[in-house]
């Protein structure tokens, strides 16, 4: 039966797949290429699983409200102790993987965990940190770690009902943590119901197939894999093929041998997958109906090398993990977006554009959202609540502009621009400006000090494949097709630009790596 709002189910995300397992117990839910053999995950399977999650969880004496720290890598057991946690009102702290013991212990202190479930090989601190903060459940899997339960064979002797009490609809689903640009990760909360609002709005504009089937390498702690392919796709009784990680190549040849029919990722990931088109060449992409690439800037011309290599449509996605996730997309009336822009608000939400003075704008400036997927605020981070929620309205700190057919366009952060004599200037536009070059397959531009200047853009580039330029050879180009002040003063080539864990480019990283080899020029 579906769910309804007189079930203790209705607002609790997750149960988001549970209505689908209904309609479809024998359809493949995931296909986990994480082991030697694929294991394939029907809805029935699966929605028995989540239930046994939320038990064992109980049982071992988590209660609603606690934090679960969740360490687990991209395999189809993060899905169901993810979302079963929260059948339980447990809430999952999704871990960054790559991150250092740190940071990490950072993390799990702020958000109070009182429970870690890990998997050690994901990341090896995380177990110790568990000990060491004092977590009073401690699961694991393949663990011979004392005082710890083996998560396998726990699940296997817990009872397979769950039924869950109802939840206030501000109960916190899960909570990520965002780094964002500067300073400690931040705990982003993120309640039941607005994260709910987002999959039915979803549902009812841009309905899916149960026929459907996506791609999902990015790992599974980031929003671009949730929102991009778990969540929908597992809505609707469609599917989604698991990798536990990225490789170009690998990644073509499963996005063809598995039939996929969509696919996303950030922009890093195509950039690489544009450099085997040799094997592109040999696939067959027929099954594709769509790609979508997002959770960082997307040049046009990144969009338009990716439909030419593939043949299907490509689309740039926005969203935010603490502003709904998603606020700007595809228009519900069939007009197609162009590319450049990330598409016009969804329904049943609202933005506006802001000047530095916080007047509203009609065609350029900071986005402002409010949507029921809003944080409600950030964890123990009052002063930041203050400075970025206001009414409602999340200051997302993305600069925006809109022609008059009401389409945005990403143009960059507000914490990334920088003047340089007097000019705003934006890395984003330089980075599309050298793309637009064929022997540019990827580009980083940050800020130097200059000596006159204040700063000037510098370039950190990857050469496409067979290609050859020289640093002045760019320069010049940079200054034939856009204005003098935006043209990169230095520009330094290697084999690959640093990454941060989501698979975006790392551009703290970047601009301390330039920095240091260029000091103050001028």
């Amino acid at each position: 039966m579906p769910i309804t709002p007189d079930n203790p189910r209705w607002n609790n995300l997750g149960y988001w797949n549970h209505d689908a397992a209904g309609l479809y117990p024998d359809n493949i839910a995931i296909i986990d290429l994480s082991r030697d053999q694929p294991r394939e995950v029907l809805y029935r399977e699966l929605e028995n699983r989540l239930d046994r999650a939320a038990r064992l969880l109980v049982d071992s004496g988590l209660k609603p409200g606690d934090r679960l720290a969740l360490s687990v890598s991209n395999r189809f057991e993060f899905v169901e102790t993810f979302f079963g946690a929260m059948r339980a009102g447990i809430v999952p702290v999704p871990l960054n993987t790559k991150l250092g013991a740190d940071t990490l212990e950072y993390i799990m202190r702020d958000a109070e965990c009182v429970g870690a479930l890990v998997e050690e090989a994901a990341n090896p601190h995380v177990a110790p940190l568990a000990e060491l903060i004092g977590c009073k459940v401690k699961i694991a899997f393949e663990t011979s770690r004392p005082g710890w339960l083996d998560y396998e064979a726990a699940l296997a002797a817990t009872e397979p009902r769950f039924d869950p009490a109802r939840l206030s609809d501000d109960h916190p689903s899960f909570q990520p943590y965002t780094s964002g640009s500067t300073g400690r990760p931040k705990g982003v909360v993120l309640t039941h119901a607005g994260q709910v609002w987002w999959l039915r709005c979803l549902q009812k504009y841009w309905p899916g197939l149960p026929e459907h089937r996506a791609l999902a390498a990015v790992p599974l702690y980031h929003k671009n894999a949730m929102a991009g392919a778990i969540k929908p796709m597992l809505s609707w009784g469609a599917s989604v093929v698991l990798l536990p990680n990225f490789e170009p190549r690998r990644f073509l040849q499963t996005l063809a041998d598995y039939r996929c029919t969509h696919a996303g990722a950030v922009p890093a990931v195509f950039t690489l997958l544009l450099q085997e088109r040799d094997l592109i060449e040999t696939l067959d992409f027929s099954a594709l109906k769509g790609l979508k690439i997002g959770s960082a800037p997307t040049p046009k011309e990144l969009l338009d090398a990716v439909e030419a290599a593939f043949g299907v449509a490509a689309s740039e996605s926005y969203g935010l993990t603490e502003g709904g996730p998603v606020m700007i997309g595809t228009p519900t009336d069939g007009r197609a977006v162009p590319h450049g822009s990330c598409g016009v608000i969804w329904p049943e939400g609202e933005v506006k554009l802001v000047d530095a003075a916080g007047n509203e704008d009609p065609s350029y400036g900071e986005l402002l959202v409010r949507n029921p997927g809003v944080t409600p605020g950030y964890w123990k981070l009052p002063e930041v609540n203050r400075q970025r929620l206001k009414d409602g309205w999340l200051s997302t700190g993305d600069v925006f502009s809109k022609d008059g057919d009401g389409f945005f366009y990403f143009r960059g952060r507000t914490d990334d621009m920088f003047n340089s004599g007097g000019e705003n200037v934006y890395p984003l536009e330089i980075e599309n400006m050298l793309l637009r070059n064929p022997a540019v397959a990827e580009a980083s531009v940050v800020p130097v000090p200059h000596r006159i200047k204040g700063e000037v853009p510098v370039a950190m580039v990857v050469k496409a494949k067979g290609r050859d330029i020289t640093e002045e050879e760019l320069k010049q180009f940079c200054l034939s097709v856009g204005p003098a002040y935006a043209h990169p003063r230095k520009i330094v080539f290697t084999e690959e630009l640093p990454l941060n864990g989501p698979g975006k480019i790392d551009r703290k990283v970047v601009q301390r790596m330039m920095r240091e080899r260029f000091g103050t020029l001028g």
